[in-house]
Parts: structure tokens; sequence; C-alpha cells
């Protein structure tokens, strides 16, 4: 656990007003409705911090500046960060509250120590993350996500050798 809880102290440092790049198969440009829809092989990376999924939906403000406010990806997302990877059916990267939710089917891995639940939710404030297992138990995850339909969180902790 001691391992996890690195993980998540060292994501507290993130800084979520660096520039974002992005690459995809394609994009589109919805200027009316203030979004971007990248599709296709997508990645995203912002200091350090890498979101990888089919689809991407970026949602901005556009007052003397493009802001982004929200990303919501679906399709085999990844987040990477070091060496800690978070998986699962959709992320969504909420820019005003710096919290990444994930849903469905999540795996945090960090070396060896794994968690595996129905939600994961990063606060990239406080370098807090937490899983439960419940699939889709929050309005900042939007779309139906299918969990393992246990209910519960599992995981695996390495134990130092002496």
């Amino acid at each position: 656990m001691a391992g996890i809880q690195a993980g998540a102290q060292a994501i507290a440092g993130h800084n979520s007003n660096a520039p974002v790049n992005y690459a995809a198969d394609r994009i589109e440009l919805q200027d009316r409705a203030n979004r971007v829809v990248l599709s296709g092989n997508v990645d995203i990376t912002q200091a350090g911090l890498r979101l990888q999924a089919a689809r991407t939906q970026v949602n901005y403000s556009d007052a003397g500046g493009l802001k982004i406010q929200r990303i919501t990806a679906t399709g085999g997302v990844t987040v990477t960060r070091g060496n800690e990877r978070a998986a699962g059916e959709v992320a969504v990267y909420d820019f005003n509250r710096r919290v990444i939710t994930m849903a469905g089917n999540v795996r945090l891995n960090r070396g060896s120590d794994t968690l595996n639940g129905g939600r994961l939710v990063i606060d990239l404030k406080s370098g807090v993350s937490s899983v439960d297992g419940r699939a889709n138990g929050s309005s900042s995850v939007t779309g139906t996500v299918s969990g393992s339909g246990s209910g519960r969180v599992s995981g695996s902790f390495s134990v130092p050798q002496n």
C-alpha cells in the first residue's frame, strides 16, 4: 500500500496549468459548441501526465483565450505518470476541480502493486487517489460503463523482502 500512496503524493505536484499537447488520427473543431473531438489513437500529454484513448471530447471556454474546462475520454483509456498507470473504460479530467475520474473495470498499477474496482478518483490538488466498487456512481462520469459486477475493490500489494 505504501507504493500506491507514494504515487498519489507524486501526482499531487501535477501542474494542471501546464500546456496540453495532443495528437490523434482525426480532429474535429466544433466552434459553436466550444469543443474539440479527437478520435483514433488519441494521445494527450500535460506535464508528465499522459492520457490515451480511442476518442476524446475537449470542452473549453473562449473568453479572451482558450481555456480547457474538461476532457472526456472513452475507449481503452489509460492515464500514466511515472511508474503509475490507471486504465478504465471512461475517464473525465475536470480542469476546474483538478480531478480525474475513471470508471468501468478500473485497474491502478504502481510497480507490482495493483488495485481493481469500478471507479477511480484522482485528486490532483491533494494527491489522494481512491478506488471503489461502483461502476458509475459519480455525476462526473457520463455514459454507460460496465463493472465487474462485484461492487468490491480488490488488489495485490508487494511485501518487501528482508
